[in-house]
């Protein structure tokens, strides 16, 4: 499996930093929910195949080039771009899925706690998550990241906007069942229970002051 290495800028690309954020939120919804919609063929690990995503309407005038920008680009790094066995070009979202995709090919099973796996959220939402838990909505997962947004080798898995910052005990959700993942671009994922991680594996809550909220 080779990774794209193209050294292509936005300007020798003709592309505006607008143009840019537009072609990314496409592939978000394209791979993240929309691939059957647009009538590609997920693989069961996340990939389709470049060309054909290329060939669909809403992709007119894109070109290879403008794609392995964006995807080298993105700040959160969502996507990968892969030359797989068969020599083509594969794309993928790292994580965020509400497309059935294979957990276990898509990404790494955790088996030991993380020192710290946080979800961040607005003050309003949390009125209701202190009641009725962190629910994964219409996604496969809950996301989480492995600290606050400027640390230390958190990509992704919290907007920067979060006013609330839940912290999960991990090694209490493990041991009682729960799945844990990572993304390659290093988001924190659980199905929780029933789709549901409840208040009790809540190991502290807090605002971005640092005081406390539980």
């Amino acid at each position: 499996m080779a990774d794209t290495t193209t050294n292509n800028d936005a300007s020798s690309l003709s592309m505006t930093p607008a143009e840019t954020t537009k072609l990314s939120k496409l592939l978000a919804y394209v791979l993240r929910h929309g691939a059957a919609k647009e009538k590609l063929t997920m693989r069961s690990d996340g990939y389709l195949l470049l060309s054909d995503l290329l060939a669909r309407p809403k992709f007119k005038n894109i070109t290879q080039e403008q794609i392995e920008y964006v995807v080298r680009t993105n700040d959160k790094q969502r996507y990968a771009l892969a030359q797989l066995e068969d020599g083509q070009w594969y794309i993928r979202a790292n994580q965020g899925h509400s497309l059935k995709v294979d957990n276990e090919q898509l990404l790494e099973r955790l088996t030991t706690p993380l020192p710290v796996v946080v979800h961040g959220t607005t003050q309003e939402n949390w009125e209701i998550i202190k009641r009725e838990g962190l629910k994964k909505m219409q996604r496969h997962h809950v996301h989480c990241a492995t600290g606050l947004p400027g640390d230390t080798g958190v990509i992704s898995g919290m907007r920067k906007t979060s006013e609330v910052f839940i912290y999960i005990d991990m090694a209490k959700a493990l041991e009682e069942g729960m799945t844990f993942y990572r993304s390659k671009n290093q988001v924190i994922l659980t199905e929780g229970k029933d789709g549901i991680v409840s208040p009790a594996y809540f190991s502290r809550v807090t605002d971005r002051h640092g005081n406390s909220l539980l």
